[in-house]
């Protein structure tokens, strides 16, 4: 298992620059950060990247190093460019602490908006129990080389506006779940596909926060075209992620309203659960 000082010293990839946070040394807790339009989707900046920003600040203003849970509420839709993001310590124990965070942006009339707002625990995942006890089994599906590049994805699939993100990532899906993009979509609510990221990069806990939110939304298996914004999301952070590509597995079992929620788990090459995730979404109105 990765220790604290290995983690800090991946190396300067795309994703911990555009994650980067820079504290205002006049305002203890206040950083800066400059959105990368790298990691948007259709409209708006994806969700697991904003989550990842946010820990990263987090991370910093707390005592302990990775999030063990956090929840995150998406008020409004996050553009590239400048925010602002505050942190409050709300408490700070021995073997975990707990904080706040929220992003804000200016808009065009020169108002702070808010964005997102986040509540998380944070500890040390290398130095929790290795004692497991679970029923969970990783998903079963092909192997990496017999998934779905998204090079081989249509032009004219669903997806319509920025696929930025997908240059960042490197995702391969199980064909049982990319029947939509070419116009057949199971209509079972699954997606499941390998994740690594694009410049080799090893995933850490701040990566995984991005995993949970990285796959093509559910509502494309069940037949539905265009953005899914993201309402809410909680991850459980469960063990530090052994080197290798990503097993992320993603279904919806309920569509009413005109909201989805997705469950998500993230497994290691070591068939570790390493991370557990629900998110409540819109569904596209397209």
């Amino acid at each position: 298992m990765a220790t604290a000082a290995a983690r800090a010293a991946i190396g300067d990839s795309e994703f911990d620059r555009d994650t980067a946070v820079v504290p205002r040394a006049d305002e203890p807790g206040t950083y800066d950060i400059d959105l990368s339009a790298g990691w948007t989707i259709i409209a708006a900046v994806n969700g697991g990247y904003l989550l990842a920003v946010l820990g990263r600040a987090l991370r910093d203003a707390l005592p302990h190093p990775d999030p063990l849970t956090i929840t995150a509420h998406y008020l409004t839709a996050s553009q590239p460019g400048p925010a602002v993001i505050r942190t409050q310590t709300l408490r700070a124990g021995r073997t975990m602490s707990t904080g706040q965070a929220s992003l804000y942006q200016t808009d065009e009339q020169g108002r702070e908006v808010e964005r997102i707002r986040v509540i998380a625990g944070y500890g040390d995942l290398s130095a929790l129990p290795d004692d497991v006890r679970t029923s969970a089994t990783p998903p079963a599906m092909p192997s990496y080389a017999d998934c779905v590049s998204s090079d081989d994805a249509p032009d004219d699939g669903p997806v319509t506006g920025s696929t930025a993100i997908l240059e960042r990532l490197d995702l391969r899906l199980d064909p049982a779940t990319a029947g939509w993009a070419i116009g057949m979509p199971s209509g079972a609510g699954d997606m499941r596909g390998w994740l690594g990221l694009a410049d080799g990069r090893d995933h850490d806990p701040l990566s995984l926060l991005l995993a949970v939110d990285a796959l093509p939304p559910t509502a494309f298996d069940l037949g539905l075209k265009g953005w899914t914004p993201t309402l809410e999301l909680t991850v459980h952070l469960r063990a530090v992620p052994a080197p290798g590509p990503l097993r992320v597995a993603l279904t919806t079992r309920n569509l009413a309203g005109g909201l989805l929620e997705e469950d998500a788990e993230v497994w290691d090459s070591a068939d570790r659960l390493v991370a557990q995730a629900r998110q409540l979404a819109r569904a596209p109105r397209g």
